[in-house]
């Protein structure tokens, strides 16, 4: 039997994140066909974060985008806005930290990341991005 969580990941990315690593999370989240050149297979040996027929009230979903998050005397300022709520089984978690450090060096905002939960459970554990690096969630 397998355990199922909730994942959740809920951050924004630079405005300057390399466009291997936005080819990679629209391949986790099926955006894109192939998979980009440079992942790990070992570590991303398939799409993790796509959105299927869930077991969580009211679905998975899954958002890239780019936004304004600021208007300055030079300009507007944007950040890449990566949110997705999905329901995984415990093989495909075993790939999160893959994920977190694909991310991590990217993420523009300091603090609270996403989470995962067991479905069953009402505690979660966060993930909280700090210096291009992230705090260790175990499973």
């Amino acid at each position: 039997m397998s355990d199922h969580y909730e994942v959740v990941f809920s951050c924004f990315l630079s405005d300057d994140t390399p466009a291997s690593v936005l080819a990679a999370l629209r391949w986790h989240m099926g955006m894109d066909d192939e998979c980009p050149d440079g992942l790990d297979p070992a570590d991303h040996p398939y799409p993790s974060l796509l959105p299927g027929s869930s077991r969580l009230p009211g679905g998975d979903t899954v958002s890239l985008r780019r936004t304004v998050q600021e208007l300055t005397a030079s300009g507007e300022r944007y950040e890449w806005e990566l949110f997705a709520r999905i329901h995984w089984v415990d093989d495909v978690a075993l790939h999160l930290d893959a994920l977190l450090t694909l991310i991590a060096p990217h993420v523009a905002r300091q603090g609270y990341g996403g989470h995962i939960r067991d479905e069953y459970d009402t505690d979660v554990k966060t993930f909280d991005f700090h210096d291009g690096t992230y705090d260790r969630v175990q499973v």
